[in-house]
């Protein structure tokens, strides 16, 4: 019954997850748009590392306390309250005139084949994050004992996820959100690869920097690039990509206790995670409209899907239709 509680109260959250993320984004995307600033962008994902890096200093915080893990959940999820009862006016009655005069949102939504593309690869971000997201910390316990040093691979997580969303969203109008999003897998690939060649608390905490400082990186140009691609859908396209996302955290964990042995290495998972991760950067580099080498087609595929974000100058200054 117990075990019920806890995977009921993880369902609630995981969805409750998904809603913020996907209205979140597109709200405030879109009420950012007419200032035109990236950096404005990059701080509304710095939020999430932000989140982590407070809850996982909360939880070493609250071990060296003593606290039991049903005080931590209890204290983390009054710290969330407050949150929300901090922002909760910033919603709501000025919306009617912020979308005064703009034309109304299409619904549904129909993927193109460029649409289907962003939703695989974000889908195989969600499978190369989970993995060392979830088995990290376990991996640093199975290094050091002591919870005052493997606990912090959460804050270090956390803290890089806070940092790099900033210094992405100035990379992002320069090199397009979609190269962005492709460097983004790649680095991640070699954060997620790192404790199999170096299995010691250094790797394991460089990776934790690593992954956490790409993870919401590939968040934030993932769905600037939905609203570049899909203009008045791009809820919708924003929404299917987060629910690859989901689908990609669960096959994650599924996977790993089949790949694990029975001395619980996680070197195979990790490589398999890191082998789509790169498979996935390349599948978004051979859609950039004239990257190398097929610099000569590249015209062609502009001209279908232009304007597109990859045009750097244009990537901030998008409006919420497009």
């Amino acid at each position: 019954r117990h075990l019920g509680r806890l995977l009921s109260a993880g369902e609630l959250a995981g969805v409750g997850s998904a809603w913020v993320l996907v209205f979140a984004s597109a709200w405030c995307l879109g009420r950012l748009a007419p200032a035109r600033r990236p950096l404005l962008n990059g701080a509304v994902f710095a939020g999430v590392g932000t989140g982590i890096a407070v809850a996982g200093g909360s939880c070493l915080v609250l071990m060296q306390a003593g606290a039991s893990s049903a005080q931590a959940w209890t204290s983390l999820g009054v710290l969330s309250l407050a949150g929300t009862a901090v922002i909760w006016r910033a919603f709501g009655a000025d919306d009617a005139g912020v979308n005064e005069g703009r034309p109304a949102t299409a619904r549904g939504l129909s993927l193109d084949a460029d649409s289907l593309r962003l939703v695989l690869c974000y889908g195989a971000s969600g499978f190369g994050y989970i993995v060392p997201a979830t088995f990290l910390p376990v991996m640093a316990r199975q290094v050091v004992s002591d919870p005052s040093v493997f606990g912090w691979s959460w804050p270090v997580f956390g803290a890089a996820a806070a940092v790099s969303p900033l210094a992405a969203a100035l990379w992002g109008r320069l090199f397009g959100n979609r190269r962005l999003w492709m460097l983004a897998h790649l680095v991640m690939a070699l954060g997620v690869a790192l404790p199999v060649a170096w299995p010691a608390i250094g790797g394991i905490m460089v990776a934790a920097l690593l992954v956490g400082g790409t993870f919401m990186v590939i968040t934030l140009a993932g769905m600037q690039e939905a609203r570049a691609v899909a203009g008045p859908r791009a809820t919708g396209l924003m929404a299917t990509m987060t629910s690859a996302f989901a689908l990609g955290q669960i096959i994650g964990p599924v996977s790993v206790s089949y790949l694990v042995g029975a001395g619980a290495d996680f070197s195979r998972p990790l490589l398999v995670a890191c082998l789509l991760l790169v498979a996935s950067a390349a599948v978004l580099w051979i859609s950039i409209p004239g990257a190398p080498p097929a610099c000569s087609g590249g015209g062609t595929r502009a001209s279908r899907r232009s304007p597109r974000s990859d045009a750097p100058a244009a990537s901030s200054a998008r409006s919420p239709a497009g």
